[in-house]
């Protein structure tokens, strides 16, 4: 009788795995394959948004360091670089409210635009005298670059659609100090 218990055992061993078993490795399965899928997009999601921050915080440096060697110049035009900054535009109503507001008055009353790595972005920069020493002649200035990703009436949307996570993004500010006496500035 052992011999035929130990042959029963061993066909139902051999006949392989029931619908349940299989339903249920299906659906881990399909589990396992989405959370995989869900971690990649977030991370390609956050790979282009961090692209785009550091494309536009260069952008922001870029400009910052040039108009500062200008010593704060309110004649300082980025187009002249020709880097491809296009402007100066009319600000748009997005940008004259909320954005820039404390950071002074518009270089020559507009923003500019430029295109990096297929990424628009729109450019304003703003200047204010913090501080005036009359005796020696000498302004402490204010120079602020704010980037904006997309162009100008666009209302934050960037050109394609692999960049459309950069809609609600804030803009990068980058501000520094330029000392403006009478000789240079």
């Amino acid at each position: 009788m052992a011999v035929k218990d130990l042959a029963i055992k061993r066909a139902k061993s051999e006949r392989g795995f029931t619908l349940v078993e299989s339903l249920i490795t299906t659906v881990a399965l399909v589990i396992i394959t989405l959370g995989a899928l869900s971690y990649q997009y977030h991370a390609a999601r956050h790979s282009r948004i961090a692209k785009a921050q550091i494309i536009a915080a260069r952008t922001a440096q870029l400009l910052l360091e040039d108009w500062k060697s200008t010593g704060g110049s309110l004649n300082y035009d980025p187009s002249i670089l020709e880097l491809g900054f296009t402007g100066p535009l009319q600000i748009p109503s997005l940008w004259s409210e909320g954005q820039g507001v404390g950071v002074g008055s518009p270089l020559n009353n507009g923003v500019y635009t430029i295109t990096v790595d297929g990424l628009p972005m729109t450019v304003i920069l703003n200047w204010r005298d913090v501080d005036t020493d009359v005796e020696v002649k000498v302004t402490l200035r204010e120079l602020t670059v704010t980037v904006g990703f997309g162009e100008p009436g666009q209302e934050g949307l960037v050109g394609d659609s692999s960049m459309s996570v950069l809609v609600n993004l804030p803009p990068i500010v980058m501000a520094t100090y330029v000392r403006v006496d009478a000789t240079s500035g």
